[in-house]
């Protein structure tokens, strides 16, 4: 379960995206903490990419201010045009394998993330219902009358083409939901499923713990690498759908503990 920390840090960021700019006095008074803790939580955000630590306080970090980050544990969220692209014949190979997981009947949640994208075209036919925060995916849909589809709303996420809100609980307990379709920036063993984006991490973690069916489909460069917060344990999924057999630590670990591991293009799961 996300705990207490990741929650705040989730609301920081995203109250520093809604207002632009904060101090750290007005930080203090609208969270409740004290002034080191909000510089700690600040540290943390500035590690995404999108938050910068100005004088007095913290700001969204617009593109001209932009640096050269620090290798940490991985590098920054890059552009989604620009993750669109990377990989795409093995996020699409991927993207197809998922498809067939969803039938028509299904009310299915789709997260933000580029691989999850390319669904859209696998399945056109459905007769499906989607719920979704991803923006491309919601307008990928426009013309396909059969899939109806729910939008979470919030705040515009432009590094994630996404909406975020700390009320996304609160709406997805209205939605019957049997399957999710999820994307990660980065997987491992020890730390499990991880995310650049911690306002959207407390959304990810509640639907690994409510939802029936949990998908998760990432490429094989993100295996064995580490992203700011993990959102759930492997163990946690249902299926892992990849373009590559990964290592037999991975393997092993999957049927120790009942997760499919499906390599596109293979009939079978390993």
């Amino acid at each position: 379960m996300i705990n207490i920390k990741s929650k705040r840090i989730a609301a920081l960021q995203e109250y520093i995206t809604f207002k632009q700019r904060a101090s750290y006095d007005e930080l203090v008074d609208k969270f409740a903490v004290s002034k080191n803790t909000i510089r700690n939580d600040v540290q943390e955000l500035c590690k995404t990419g999108d938050i910068v630590k100005v004088h007095g306080g913290a700001a969204v970090n617009q593109p001209a201010e932009k640096k050269q980050q620090n290798k940490d544990i991985t590098k920054p969220l890059t552009s989604f045009t620009y993750r669109q692209t990377k990989n795409l014949p093995n996020k699409q190979r991927i993207a197809e394998q998922a498809a067939n997981y969803i039938q028509d009947g299904d009310i299915i949640f789709i997260d933000t993330g580029t691989t999850v994208l390319e669904l859209i075209k696998y399945i056109q036919d459905k007769q499906i219902t989607i719920v979704t925060n991803n923006i491309d995916f919601i307008l990928r849909t426009m013309p396909y009358e059969n899939l109806t589809v729910y939008s979470l709303g919030g705040a515009l996420n432009r590094r994630t083409q996404s909406f975020t809100t700390i009320q996304a609980q609160e709406i997805l307990k209205n939605y019957n939901i049997n399957k999710a379709f999820l994307a990660a920036t980065a997987i491992s063993i020890k730390n499990g499923v991880t995310s650049s984006i911690p306002v959207e991490s407390e959304l990810k973690s509640y639907i690994a713990e409510q939802i029936e069916q949990k998908l998760l489909l990432v490429d094989h460069q993100k295996f064995d690498k580490v992203a700011l917060t993990t959102y759930c344990n492997l163990n946690q999924l249902d299926y892992l759908i990849t373009d590559q057999r990964p290592g037999q630590a991975y393997i092993d670990y999957c049927k120790n503990y009942n997760v499919e591991l499906v390599i596109a293009n293979q009939n079978e799961g390993v």
